[in-house]
């Protein structure tokens, strides 16, 4: 039965075609798009990176070009190239055979053509489980995107009972945050920051404009030869321990985001870091297990215990790979289990975020939390990521939110974004039943962020905080 009826909503959706799919809403447009400019980058949003390998699971896919602030320009009529990597297809309509072409390279693609600026396709799974690559080309723009998990056609869907989804009886504080962990190295290089012409320390200054919480990533060893600072550590323990002081110092409270891993931890890689990677899993349970713990006693001995702690970063594809992918859900949800029982050991008043790579993938969300909260998770805090070039459009983050705080009762944080900083804010901070509990931006210490010049002086977009702090935070 659900085959039948994964068939003929695919059907229905083919019918359309690639006509335009609008909801109406424009509450965003002056933020988020322009009519014309310089186009930059290729805006590629799959509304779903996990689906059954059953050869008619499919998402929506949606590309647009954009600005160098990430504005959709919607006068562009451009030809998009998009190549698929893995066991799928991306189509249009199922009336008509679709053309495929070849680069210099050998390899394969298909030309589709923006309309008003954007073009809606499908990505359809094959029946072979898959990390399927999507890309998306239009001319010598950055291109957009995706890794899709295809998963056996056999996972095992659950969903929680009323009991399974507990309402966050700890007190989740507002916050303004920012994650500062390249910090050191910036400094090591020898950068510093400026406001006015006078050299200032970064957290005082982030103090200043009304931040109030620090995020810190941890990784298990960097210094590995395949970790993310060989031989140097950055975001080690010693690292995240001095910065976690200095943020005590600067009067600020402190997320800490568990990797685990020796790299980079994201939708795209959870690999285990070397010193598990011969363990069974009742072996790496219990290693997650213990340096969880061991970690927060550390802070705890310093007199730095973090305010809030992430299991895992940008889980939604699982953590410490092959063990932990979602493929595996019982697995996974034992190793969440695990991380979440070290925290409650350390002080149970420490509430517990689980981070999701999901700004506007609403369905995916709430299969990646059904299937977990039915195995037995319990956390505090659903954290969210929101890049528009990857997670949709502002209106898709705020109509993910707000129908993942009613259907789920539980704080929402949205722990990763840089674009439309005001935006994000009035959407994250107004959500159904004051579950919205604010935004932490992602490394805003670099010209990118548009808060610092190349040389770290600060810009007058520092007045966006102190309107969002006066807004939001004042009491």
């Amino acid at each position: 039965m659900k085959a039948l009826v994964t068939l003929t909503a695919l059907t229905i959706f083919l019918l359309w075609g690639c006509k335009p799919v609008s909801n109406g809403n424009h509450e965003f447009d002056s933020a988020s798009k322009v009519k014309t400019g310089t186009p930059v980058s290729v805006m590629l949003t799959s509304y779903s990176t996990t689906l059954l390998a059953n050869g008619t699971a499919f998402t929506r896919m949606r590309i647009a070009v954009t600005d160098s602030l990430n504005r959709e320009i919607t006068s562009a009529s451009d030809s998009v190239c998009v190549y698929v990597t893995g066991d799928g297809k991306v189509t249009t309509t199922g009336a008509k055979e679709m053309a495929y072409h070849k680069d210099t390279s050998g390899a394969t693609y298909s030309t589709f053509q923006l309309a008003d600026g954007v073009c809606h396709l499908l990505f359809v799974a094959g029946t072979t489980p898959d990390k399927v690559k999507v890309e998306a080309h239009v001319g010598k723009l950055w291109p957009g995107a995706h890794e899709i998990h295809t998963l056996p056609a056999d996972f095992v869907f659950m969903k929680p009972v009323p009991i399974q989804i507990p309402q966050t009886s700890k007190k989740i504080d507002r916050m303004m945050g920012a994650d500062i962990s390249f910090l050191p190295e910036i400094e090591a290089r020898g950068g510093s920051f400026s406001e006015n012409d006078t050299l200032v320390d970064a957290l005082a200054l982030l103090k200043k404009h009304g931040f109030n919480y620090i995020r810190l990533r941890i990784f298990v060893n960097p210094g590995h030869e395949k970790g993310y600072a060989p031989e140097k550590g950055f975001c080690d323990l010693n690292h995240t321990l001095r910065m976690a002081k200095r943020v005590q110092e600067a009067g600020m409270k402190f997320l800490l985001d568990f990797h685990y891993s020796d790299y980079w931890a994201d939708p795209q890689q959870q690999y285990k870091p070397a010193i598990w990677a011969e363990l069974d899993f009742e072996q790496l349970k219990d290693s997650l297990h213990v340096y969880t713990y061991g970690v927060l006693k550390e802070f705890e001995l310093q007199g730095t215990p973090p305010d809030m702690v992430q299991i895992g970063n940008e889980i939604n594809h699982g953590i410490l790979w092959p063990e932990g992918h979602i493929s595996q859900p019982e697995q996974l949800a034992g190793l969440l289990k695990e991380g979440v029982q070290a925290v409650r050991e350390f002080n149970p008043k420490v509430p517990v975020m689980m981070h999701l790579a999901l700004g506007g993938q609403h369905e995916e969300a709430v299969f990646w939390l059904d299937n977990m909260m039915a195995r037995g998770l319990d956390f505090d805090v659903i954290g969210i990521s929101y890049y528009p070039r990857w997670h949709g459009t502002l209106y898709d983050l705020k109509s993910n939110l707000i129908e993942l705080a009613l259907q789920y009762k539980k704080p929402l944080n949205v722990v990763e974004y840089s674009d439309f900083k005001s935006e994000v804010h009035d959407i994250a901070f107004n959500l159904p039943n004051d579950l919205g509990k604010g935004a932490c931006i992602w490394e805003p210490l670099n010209h990118r962020s548009g808060l610092f010049q190349r040389g770290g002086k600060a810009t007058g977009l520092f007045g966006v905080y102190d309107e969002i702090k006066t807004k939001y935070l004042s009491e």
